[in-house]
């Protein structure tokens, strides 16, 4: 029996020398992929109606959905009721045409800074002009008004305006060229470009020129803003060709009016002697690209990673599905096709819902989009 154990001892000595040089030569497994999550189906119900050219959706700390709407009112949007309180009319508001309240933006830390950021159209001294303005929300209404950048020109049509504050607690202002092309190429213009500021208005030390708020120039009329994949994306106007999908980069120049979209072979020497800047992606003819968000939430999978834009002249929403770096769109997919009619902006929710609102003059809507299995 002494010996049938020993011999049985030594057998397994020899098995676990064995089974360790196989492992001391083994590779690690390789990383199992993602799971490919099941489409989600789609459902859409308006949530809101009855808005008169709502232009921005931003959601806001305290779950609710906060609107500008052109003629000068925000208003908070319960996003379960659609229920709408009133936060303000700002009286210096005109609206011509294109122009009125456009962008909002809201502190990222919002509940100790309830600051709210506006940029909007007014008459300066008979002069139409836009202006970026922080308010302070005190619970009920906007108080304490302070001017952060003024005497940007405004004109019934390419006024910009989306605004954008980022993790860095930079503010990012679009404007349009205000009817006048050739302030896009002129740095000295704050038209036709992507400004930069810090929260109180003053001048970020890292900015491309010191002292200056642009950041990039050469822009006809951006509509869209976002930040994802350490990108800055627009969407931004074409003429009667080229609307484009960018990523915004520091300090360079994006082409307009001398380069529309890609540069092509008349527009290679501007594009050249310049280090323009081409986009993701263009459109022609134009379907007027606007307000865009990034969407990577697990509850519409097949929407993860992807910029969804909203369109006016084409009545329809894009999702562009990105590659891994974010720097190239691998896949363009549409919904809602003249469904609603004109969108303004899209939002996406904390909890993977998507709002968006319509621009069609007359009883807008929110729209919600939501998976329904």
């Amino acid at each position: 029996m002494y010996r049938g154990l020993k011999l049985l001892f030594l057998l397994c000595l020899v098995l676990q020398s064995a089974c360790n040089e196989e492992d001391s030569n083994e590779q690690p497994a390789p990383a199992l992929p993602d799971p490919v999550l099941p489409e989600a189906e789609l459902k859409d119900r308006v949530l809101t109606e009855g808005l008169s050219h709502p232009w921005e959706l931003v959601w806001g700390s305290d779950n609710f959905i906060w609107i500008t709407e052109r003629a000068g009112k925000i208003s908070r949007i319960n996003p379960e009721t659609g229920a709408v309180t009133e936060v303000a009319t700002i009286d210096e508001v005109e609206a011509r045409g294109e122009g009125g309240l456009l962008g909002m933006a809201l502190h990222p830390d919002f509940s100790s800074t309830p600051d709210v950021f506006l940029v909007y159209n007014y008459s300066k001294a008979g002069t139409y002009t836009e202006k970026v303005v922080k308010y302070r929300y005190n619970g009920t209404t906007l108080i304490n008004p302070v001017v952060l950048i003024d005497g940007i020109s405004a004109a019934n049509i390419h006024n910009g305006s989306r605004l954008l504050i980022t993790p860095e607690l930079k503010l990012y202002i679009t404007t349009g060229d205000a009817a006048n092309s050739g302030r896009a190429q002129n740095l000295n213009s704050l038209n036709g470009k992507v400004l930069r500021i810090n929260l109180d208005g003053s001048i970020p030390v890292d900015n491309p020129t010191s002292g200056s708020p642009v950041w990039s120039f050469g822009h006809r009329n951006a509509q869209g803003l976002v930040v994802a994949n350490n990108k800055l994306y627009s969407s931004e106007h074409g003429p009667s060709t080229d609307d484009e999908i960018n990523i915004i980069e520091k300090g360079r120049n994006h082409g307009w009016p001398n380069v529309n979209g890609f540069c092509d072979s008349n527009e290679q020497n501007f594009c050249t002697e310049n280090n323009v800047v081409e986009p993701l992606k263009s459109y022609t003819p134009t379907i007027a690209v606007s307000g865009m968000d990034y969407y990577n939430n697990g509850q519409i999978p097949q929407w993860k990673n992807s910029l969804l834009v909203a369109t006016l002249k084409d009545n329809t929403l894009y999702q562009y599905k990105l590659n891994e770096a974010g720097d190239e769109i691998t896949e363009a997919n549409e919904f809602y096709r003249s469904k609603y009619g004109r969108l303004r902006d899209v939002l996406v929710a904390p909890n993977g819902k998507v709002y968006l609102c319509t621009s069609n003059g007359s009883n807008d809507k929110i729209i919600e989009i939501s998976r329904s299995n």
